[in-house]
């Protein structure tokens, strides 16, 4: 079986341009837990990036898919993809290198911790998750994954 490989720009917004990704194992419990987070939107990495103080920078990298890596990849919010959030922003690790997906943004975060403790429904969380804007983010999660990425640049905003 042939090992195909693709290539496509992601971004990381931060206060500094990221040369070398590392995966930070501290703070709170993100999205798809600890990893090295970007997006294929460079508009949603912009906004990461003015979140930041002092500086405000986009870094830009090559990444190459690699078949050999364990990846999760969630198209679109679903039952599963709540459910996965859910247990990552709890502190349950996962055995993936990459998992991709859209976003839990403070907003629908509000509404993922109103179905986890029980004050909403699984059918309240969709009505209100239904109209926000689209989002994505990929998380490498392992240095091996880190090995797909190549930076490219980074440019100031």
């Amino acid at each position: 079986m042939e090992d195909t490989k693709d290539t496509a720009y992601l971004f990381h917004g931060s206060n500094q341009p990221i040369q070398n990704p590392e995966i930070i194992v501290r703070g709170y419990y993100k999205d798809f837990g600890y990893g090295f987070y970007c997006t294929n939107l460079e508009k949603q990495a912009r906004r990461w990036a003015l979140t930041r103080q002092n500086e405000h920078v986009v870094s830009v990298y090559s990444y190459t898919t690699d078949t050999n890596l364990n990846v999760l990849s969630f198209p679109s919010m679903s039952d599963e993809w709540l459910d996965f959030v859910v247990a990552c922003r709890r502190g349950v690790p996962h055995d993936y290198d990459i998992v991709e997906g859209p976003m839990a943004d403070d907003q629908i975060w509000d509404y993922v911790e109103d179905f986890a403790s029980g004050k909403i429904s699984r059918e309240a969380f969709w009505a209100l998750a239904k109209f926000r804007i689209p989002t994505h983010q990929i998380a490498f999660c392992t240095d091996k994954a880190l090995q797909s990425l190549k930076y490219e640049r980074s440019y100031a905003l």
